[in-house]
């Protein structure tokens, strides 16, 4: 006989038998991992947010952070610019169209202040929480000022990746809430007994 069939632990020579005895965790029939196992609990504390176009890459700035900037940064910029020619031709539809000098300047107004609007408020959800209900009633001022929204975030892409400085705000302070409370939980709990004594 084979020493591999002689080995109590191998058993009969087969490996990854899911019992739990070679180091793995022991499966259910559909292939995932029983609760309670390595596989199955949570990662401890707050985790980061992720950032459209970063991830989470801005907490370390680590896994092409810089370059994720560089590419918001251009490709906003290029939007932006191609979002002005696309309303320079709707002006020039306007002026084929004869509708009025007043009506021109109208619709160009319009989308100045729907820009202006639109800059500011995306500018100021990068430092700050805004209502959800007012930004939703704004939505559609948003979208006629799109060309504010582009250049908002391609400004703020120069310093920070967008939204960057509140997500770090907002997890630092609630890691340190966390790593309060677990300092907490894990005081001696004999001590603490002696002093209700």
């Amino acid at each position: 006989m084979s020493e591999e069939s002689d080995n109590p632990e191998t058993g009969s020579g087969k490996t990854g038998s899911g019992d739990g005895t070679d180091g793995t965790p022991r499966q259910h029939a559909e292939g995932r991992p029983k609760p309670g196992t390595a596989t199955d609990t949570p990662a401890a504390g707050p985790e980061p947010e992720a950032l459209r176009f970063f991830g989470t890459t801005w907490l370390e700035h680590d896994n092409g952070y810089g370059l994720r900037r560089v590419g918001v940064a251009v490709g906003s910029l290029a939007a932006a610019a191609a979002g002005c020619f696309v309303l320079r031709f709707a002006y020039e539809g306007l002026e084929i169209a004869k509708v009025g000098s007043f009506v021109n300047l109208l619709v160009v107004v319009v989308f100045a202040v729907c820009s202006a609007i639109a800059f500011r408020r995306t500018w100021e959800s990068y430092g700050k929480r805004l209502d959800p209900e007012t930004q939703q009633s704004l939505r559609s001022m948003l979208a006629i000022g799109f060309v504010g929204v582009l250049l908002a975030y391609f400004f703020r892409s120069l310093t920070e990746a967008p939204g960057e400085k509140l997500r770090r705000s907002e997890y630092e302070t609630s890691r340190s809430q966390y790593e309060r409370r677990t300092s907490r939980r894990t005081r001696n709990p004999a001590a603490r007994r002696n002093r209700k004594r």
